[in-house]
């Protein structure tokens, strides 16, 4: 379970650098959303490098973009923009999966 937590924070780190990164090359084409996400990301995942509990339940954050991008029509989906989503849900995925395993060790 340490090498699901480990990549889930691993990526979170990637996508957070990568808003911020992005943010500062070309901040008209971003916003400022991007870089609050950036950081946003960047805590949670080093929240998921610890053995506390907060940074899985804040890893459930990153659902909310690709829930987004679905509902609303004018979102261009180029390959960062998509590779990004697929991120988000990967971590979502191993965040859901950690606590679904913690709670079954529990009872």
């Amino acid at each position: 379970m340490k090498t699901i937590r480990y990549i889930a924070a691993l990526l979170m780190l990637i996508s957070g650098v990568w808003h911020i990164v992005g943010y500062f090359m070309a901040p008209a084409d971003w916003g400022i959303l991007a870089l609050v996400v950036g950081i946003l990301y960047v805590i949670i995942g080093l929240l998921l490098f610890t053995p506390k509990m907060i940074g899985v339940y804040l890893g459930l954050i990153p659902i909310i973009p690709p829930i987004a991008a679905f509902f609303v029509p004018d979102v261009k989906l180029d390959f960062a923009t998509s590779l990004l989503l697929l991120i988000d849900l990967v971590v979502f995925i191993c965040c859901v999966y950690l606590l679904l395993k913690r709670n079954k060790t529990k009872s």
